[in-house]
């Protein structure tokens, strides 16, 4: 059964079966041989915090089976060999893995290339150069990346970073530094943001370039990872420059025009996160349900006090709305128009809609909510992370707000 009236066209339907059948013959017979590996964060981690070698071995495994079975790059352009799949099989595949997969099966969140960890249209204009060095590793899972565009000073307001490439004979030197780089510890290139004309950036009229870094340059220095959560290990690292030596074929796209580049992968990344609040929030309600039935108190299964369960309908009221938003504004962008606002209205939406209801999730569990069987932790520290990540909320309705002031009033 299904409560959305829009259907996904039959080739779409096919991929999900298709994604479906890869989780169940790669992934969670993963999670069961290594289960003890996977869910010990003492063996997770390393010391300085980064994955373990049989850790990251395990999630490469995924990856590169996947890129192998044709998944990991199917969002990707066809220009760079990937499926060209458009941005509503992005939102359609996406929800389908976290929703299978909960927060319990988390490899299977590595077997579809991340738009900042893997093959994107953020990389769509690479140079022939590139392409021909760094695109086939890339493409085949065996090489990860990340995105460095957020500074120390340099948050929300991208477009205020401080990172410098300026230029040396026919290439540049980098200098500056980047923080919530996700996926920075173990990365092979670095997507960074450097002002490359300073009088261009101070009037925010571009002056801003994109070049693909390899992590292992001299002058790449990974600080330290950042560590969250009461977590011994992280995803996350602050990176410096030292007067990195950057080639001709580094620079990605056109010089000066970066910051398109930049709010384009945000733009993905705020398709990624609604995703991943609808495929989650639905695993999570599912459980909730069930358990209800099931758990009683007073001889009475707890399904029949309101009390528990209307907190659980409004927030499958508000997963539900999510979908739909989330479905329409890929649309939206998949017939080239840029749906700012409606994509800001979405994210927001649905991010502060999966805290609400993890948060219900666990209430209706009880203390055995927050252990670490049922992984539901682990969902709300995700929900809590994306009410941040690709945009705050606060800058998600100013956004809304602009648009409205210049004139977009639709709804």
């Amino acid at each position: 059964m299904t409560a959305i009236a829009y259907e996904y066209s039959d080739d779409l339907k096919a991929v999900l079966e298709a994604v479906q059948g890869f989780l169940k013959t790669e992934v969670f017979p993963r999670h069961q041989k290594h289960e003890e590996l996977l869910t010990n964060q003492r063996l997770l981690y390393k010391e300085d915090g980064r994955f373990s070698h049989d850790a990251w071995e395990v999630i490469s495994e995924v990856r590169m089976a996947s890129a192998e079975a044709g998944f990991y790059a199917m969002c990707a352009p066809k220009e760079m060999g990937g499926g060209g799949f458009p941005v509503l099989g992005y939102f359609a595949v996406w929800e389908q893995i976290f929703r299978l997969c909960g927060m319990k099966y988390w490899l299977g969140h590595h077997m579809v290339s991340h738009w900042a960890k893997g093959p994107s249209a953020v990389l769509n204009n690479m140079t022939a150069e590139a392409q021909k060095l760094l695109l086939p590793d890339i493409m085949s899972g065996k090489t990860t990346l990340c995105f460095g565009l957020s500074e120390p000073g340099a948050g929300s307001d991208a477009a205020m970073i401080k990172t410098r490439a300026t230029p040396d004979g026919d290439g540049w030197r980098l200098n500056g530094s980047k923080i919530w780089t996700t996926n920075s510890p173990h990365a092979d290139y670095t997507i960074v943001f450097a002002v490359t004309d300073p009088e261009q950036a101070s009037k925010r009229a571009g002056g801003i370039s994109t070049f693909l870094v390899p992590t292992n340059a001299p002058g790449f220095v990974i600080e330290k990872v950042i560590k969250m959560w009461g977590s011994p290990g992280g995803d996350e690292a602050v990176l410096h420059f030292d007067n990195l030596r950057l080639e001709p074929y580094h620079l990605v796209g056109t010089l000066h025009k970066g910051f398109r580049t930049a709010m384009l992968g945000v733009g993905l990344g705020r398709i990624y996160n609604s995703a991943r609040v609808v495929g989650i929030c639905r695993w999570a309600i599912e459980m909730a349900f069930d358990y209800a039935k099931v758990r009683r108190t007073f001889d009475t299964p707890i399904s029949e006090y309101q009390g528990v369960m209307f907190p659980l309908a409004e927030s499958a009221m508000q997963i539900h709305a999510a979908h739909l938003m989330s479905i329409n504004v890929a649309q939206l962008l998949d017939r080239g128009l840029p749906a700012t606002k409606e994509l800001s209205m979405t994210k927001a939406f649905a991010v502060e809609a999966g805290v609400k209801a993890i948060d219900r999730v666990m209430q209706t569990h009880g203390a055995i909510g927050f252990t670490n069987e049922m992984f539901l932790t682990d969902a709300f520290i995700t929900m809590r992370k994306i009410n941040v990540a690709d945009g705050t909320n606060e800058i998600l309705r100013r956004q809304i707000v602009k648009q409205f002031l210049g004139g977009d009033t639709s709804l």
